[in-house]
């Protein structure tokens, strides 16, 4: 197990992967790799970094609703649609091998990269969100498909959220990562509730990286609201190419 030293160093990861996700998502992919490193088994990795990303989530979506970019009513419907879907997408993983999804996701990481590599402010002529009929179902809908993706298999899950509240609800990039949280955080809660009930959430370690991705979870996106979506815009499609990137290898390396 982790010595203080390694544990520092783990944080360390943890304060950057918040500030990552915040933005555009993908901070699992400085995280779990930096668990694995650690020694600690899969499967304990993937509940460890449950344990600590839910708190970076958790100080993104308060900061993005104290910056009003969080539309209340969405978030009613997303939450706990949300839940229920990472919780029968993690009942899925008993069933179905997650691998199977790769060459699936990798196009799908593919597509979403040009979209928001792309989309310029504007170039979406639809009705703001909060206007258009119907936005609190196709939000929960939205929260139910990809929060069971997030439950089964997870990569580009924070990803996928903003292109999905951007493409489908009209939001600017900042808005869609800010909806895009909410969904997050209830998602990871799910896993983690799930994982703290089987006992393999190390929260020695958890916990301190919790403390860091609090800070870079508040951080991010305070960033993403000062600087709006051409932050995002960037920081979206380098996430979005590294974990293309990482999926293709770990496909080659299987």
């Amino acid at each position: 197990m982790p010595g203080p030293a390694e544990i520092a160093i783990l944080s360390a990861v943890a304060l950057a992967a918040g500030t990552v996700d915040a933005i555009a998502g993908g901070g699992g992919l400085l995280t779990v790799p930096a668990l694995l490193a650690a020694g600690l088994p899969p499967h304990v990795a993937l509940a460890t970094n449950k344990g600590q990303s839910v708190f970076g989530s958790f100080a993104a979506m308060v900061r993005f609703t104290r910056a009003g970019l969080v539309d209340g009513r969405r978030a009613l419907a997303a939450f706990p649609a949300a839940l229920a879907g990472s919780l029968l997408g993690a009942a899925a993983v008993l069933v179905v091998p997650p691998e199977t999804l790769r060459p699936v996701v990798l196009v799908l990481l593919a597509a979403a990269a040009l979209f928001v590599g792309l989309r310029r402010p504007g170039s979406v002529p639809v009705a703001p969100a909060p206007a258009r009929r119907g936005a609190s179902a196709l939000a929960a809908a939205i929260a139910f498909a990809i929060g069971a993706y997030d439950g089964f298999f997870g990569p580009g899950t924070g990803t996928f959220l903003i292109v999905a509240f951007a493409a489908l609800l009209g939001d600017g990039l900042a808005r869609a990562s800010a909806s895009a949280k909410v969904v997050n955080f209830a998602s990871n809660l799910a896993a983690l509730v799930l994982f703290a009930s089987r006992g393999v959430v190390v929260w020695r370690i958890a916990l301190p990286m919790a403390a860091a991705q609090l800070a870079g979870g508040w951080i991010g996106a305070h960033l993403a609201v000062r600087r709006g979506d051409a932050l995002v815009r960037r920081v979206a499609v380098v996430v979005t190419l590294a974990l293309a990137l990482k999926l293709a290898w770990d496909m080659r390396a299987g």
